[in-house]
């Protein structure tokens, strides 16, 4: 120990006493502990797989919980690094994270298995939003970027894939976002969309690898495409996402919604706060939550700014800019009194 430890200091040992899977747990130089530390106001020695947590009552409580939970996620496979370790700490309280003692057997439903990684859902609206997509055939995502919207509808389309509870993956987005106009850009079709696909590919390339997203690719497997070319089309025993769905129109949106056919599973993400639409357009996400709600078979999430899983300033500059609108519209309101 490098100082005396207080009498609210608590040891946890964690078993099994695996070397790689405790390495995992503290990360590359310790930066998960010291991640831990700066978030719970704590500090934590650790000798093998016994870990010293001293700080105040609370702190430590929540300290020797976490770890226990993260060391469990560990050794059942599921990744760990500072993206959802920070989604963790933003959780801390919430009873679904850190009830002692939580059923296995729930904890397992939560977990998404894909060829490379296995993800687990972090929070009750990350959880509640993958159990929703396994329930409903059409599935909203909205929320402040950096939420994990994207990204764990990709994660359940790979998993229905090689379950083989649909045949392909398909991938829309508004290929530009004020209008599609692509006819400006350099590059045949895909060479022109590809850019406002890259955020989809990413994941799939963490999930499936390189080598076998090109394949499925080739063989139409996973298909990407901008939203204009969903029209005419009908959609059966596919997962399809929609992707930054704030930007298409009124009349784009139901031309997708009605594209779904049998055994299809659709995922609809966007952010209300960041249109891109030409001035006098309503955005079609905005109109269907309204059109919508209340309609059985549909699952609707919304994420909120605690919910952002990205680098830590991402949350505070997601809640500057609410601050910033909400004072505004206030001024404005004064002014225009």
């Amino acid at each position: 120990m490098t100082k005396t430890e207080s009498s609210n200091a608590r040891t946890v040992t964690l078993e099994p006493d695996d070397p790689n899977h405790l390495a995992l747990l503290c990360g590359q130089f310790d930066q998960h502990l010291r991640q831990i530390e700066q978030r719970l106001e704590v500090s934590i020695n650790s000798r093998g797989n016994q870990f010293v947590i001293d700080g105040e009552p609370d702190g430590v409580e929540n300290t020797a919980r976490l770890l226990q939970n993260l060391y469990r996620d560990v050794c059942m496979g599921i990744g760990l690094g500072p993206e959802s370790l920070h989604l963790q700490l933003q959780q801390i309280d919430m009873e679904a994270d850190i009830q002692p003692g939580a059923d296995a057997s729930i904890e397992q439903l939560t977990v998404i298995r894909t060829k490379r990684a296995s993800i687990k859902p972090r929070g009750r609206n990350q959880q509640g939003y993958v159990k929703s997509i396994a329930r409903n055939d059409v599935n909203f995502g909205i929320g402040p970027a950096g939420t994990g919207k994207t990204y764990l509808a990709v994660a359940c389309a790979v998993e229905a894939l090689m379950e083989e509870r649909v045949r392909r993956i398909l991938l829309v987005r508004p290929a530009v976002e004020a209008g599609e106009k692509l006819g400006f850009l350099p590059g045949d079709l895909s060479q022109k969309i590809d850019p406002y696909l890259r955020p989809l590919y990413d994941a799939l390339y963490e999930m499936l690898g390189f080598e076998t997203v090109n394949k499925y690719i080739e063989r139409s497997i996973i298909e990407v495409a901008p939203l204009a070319f969903m029209r005419g089309r009908t959609l059966n025993n596919a997962f399809i996402i929609l992707d930054e769905a704030q930007n298409t129109t009124r009349e784009q949106m139901k031309m997708f919604l009605t594209r779904i056919g049998f055994g299809s599973t659709a995922v609809i993400t966007g952010d209300a706060t960041q249109i891109d639409l030409p001035r006098g357009s309503q955005s079609g996400l905005i109109h269907i939550m309204d059109v919508l709600d209340g309609v059985d078979g549909l699952g609707f999430t919304y994420f909120q700014n605690r919910d952002v899983v990205r680098h830590p300033l991402v949350q505070r500059i997601v809640e500057a800019y609410d601050a910033h609108d909400i004072q505004r519209t206030t001024s404005l309101d004064g002014t225009r009194s």
